[in-house]
């Protein structure tokens, strides 16, 4: 299974600011440019971890993101699933539906398959993706934007 560039940032932007200090937000725009995404990518994702509760944001001089308690204690199984959503590992209706779709055994052992996927997430929170040797790679990139803003 392969998650999508959605996922694969929300989690890396929750990393990042699990490592923040207390207290300190970053922008969106910084997220992004430590994330080497455009804005507008890491805008949706941030929204939607907002709607989620994992990330708070506030808009205008003094706004930036910041991890709240729910996001940091979060598994990454729980916060994988929600920005992946409810679909199918294989698209079997649609447009062009499979043949097979009304007997196949596949779509259910790949369903399977997925539950597994997510269930191996679900042993890890944030908090363990953020240890060494990850935690030092993040810090200098909160480092970094504290750099640019001459903090």
């Amino acid at each position: 299974m392969q998650l999508t560039r959605f996922t694969d940032l929300g989690l890396r932007i929750t990393m990042l600011l699990a490592v923040a200090p207390e207290g300190r937000q970053l922008s969106t725009a910084q997220v992004a440019e430590q994330m080497r995404v455009p804005y507008t990518h890491a805008a949706k994702v941030v929204a939607r971890l907002a709607g989620l509760g994992v990330v708070e944001s506030a808009r205008g001089r003094s706004g930036g993101v910041r991890l709240t308690e729910l996001g940091a204690g979060q598994t990454i199984g729980w916060i994988a699933r929600r920005l992946e959503g409810a679909g199918e590992v294989v698209e079997c209706e649609g447009e062009n539906p499979c043949p097979l779709r009304h007997g196949c055994r596949l779509r259910g052992a790949l369903r399977q398959a997925q539950e597994a996927f997510f269930q191996v997430l679900d042993r890890s929170t944030v908090a363990d993706m953020v240890r060494t040797p990850t935690e030092p790679i993040l810090r200098e990139l909160v480092l970094a934007v504290g750099r640019e803003k001459g903090n």
